[in-house]
């Protein structure tokens, strides 16, 4: 979506639309592209709802206030509504593995000295955490793979790879927690099952203490069907992207809140 070309067409697609003694309005664009807040974290969008008040080739615009609008990029929303139709719209946010916002304050029970409990929320700005839904493990060199796939980017440079593996639907972890005695014969490993356009079954990362790099591995029905070697620490994010990573997260969910005609799109 040209957004250049959008901010110049604003004044007349929401002429009509914007009260009389209104000196100004306001209006956001949801393209695809992670939003930044003022102190320049990544922010992860509410959802909104509101009615489509026009509509070009690129761009749906809804209203959602008495002067705020907002654009959503046609070719990535899920529904292309008409004009007058009452829709909310969920644009990208990251996840965390139980389903909730990564951005989330994370609640924990604290107890006071005579044993009575209060419940207190932790947010700190610009976190957006996806931990994985594992034991901490005995073994160092798993751990530390936990951590690089719970710290390292992904190559969106948004998400960090965890994010990319909830996207991707990532679900029944298990571990390979070897002593240390046993940690060429029995390589430290994380394994989940993933449901994508780009692969459906069991992804393994295994670490090669003597070469110190990861092997990944993907299996169907207990046949390993694609594997990468040497794939270094820094690599992780690149390489899980090409095998896993589908784009499908990329689309912004719009869905009609009323009986008007709406075209639904194709999940593709």
């Amino acid at each position: 979506m040209d957004t250049h070309s959008i901010r110049e067409q604003m004044p007349a697609l929401v002429r009509g639309h914007v009260p009389s003694n209104a000196r100004k309005f306001k209006f956001a664009i949801y393209d695809g592209e992670p939003k930044r807040s003022t102190l320049g974290f990544y922010i992860d969008p509410d959802p909104f709802e509101g009615t489509v008040v026009a509509r070009t080739d690129d761009a749906i615009i809804v209203k959602i206030g008495r002067t705020q609008f907002a654009v959503v990029d046609r070719h990535l929303a899920t529904m292309d509504p008409c004009e007058g139709t009452r829709v909310r719209v969920e644009p990208y946010a990251r996840h965390r593995f139980d389903g909730l916002r990564a951005d989330t304050p994370e609640t924990k029970t604290q107890y006071l000295a005579d044993g009575s409990a209060y419940t207190a929320k932790t947010y700190v700005l610009g976190s957006a955490p996806a931990k994985l839904p594992v034991p901490r493990p005995d073994c160092p060199e798993l751990a530390e793979l936990i951590n690089q796939l719970e710290q390292l980017p992904a190559p969106d440079g948004f998400r960090r790879i965890t994010h990319l593996l909830v996207d991707a639907g990532a679900r029944d972890f298990t571990l390979v927690d070897p002593t240390l005695a046993n940690i060429i014969k029995t390589p430290p490993a994380i394994s989940f099952t993933v449901t994508t356009v780009k692969f459906t079954g069991n992804v393994s990362i295994l670490y090669d203490r003597g070469a110190d790099v990861y092997r990944i591995e993907l299996r169907q029905n207990g046949e390993c069907v694609d594997r990468v070697d040497d794939v270094y620490f820094d690599d992780l994010g690149r390489v899980l992207e090409r095998l896993l990573d589908d784009g499908a997260w990329r689309r912004i969910k719009v869905n009609a809140l009323d009986e008007r005609s709406a075209r639904r799109r194709s999940a593709a």
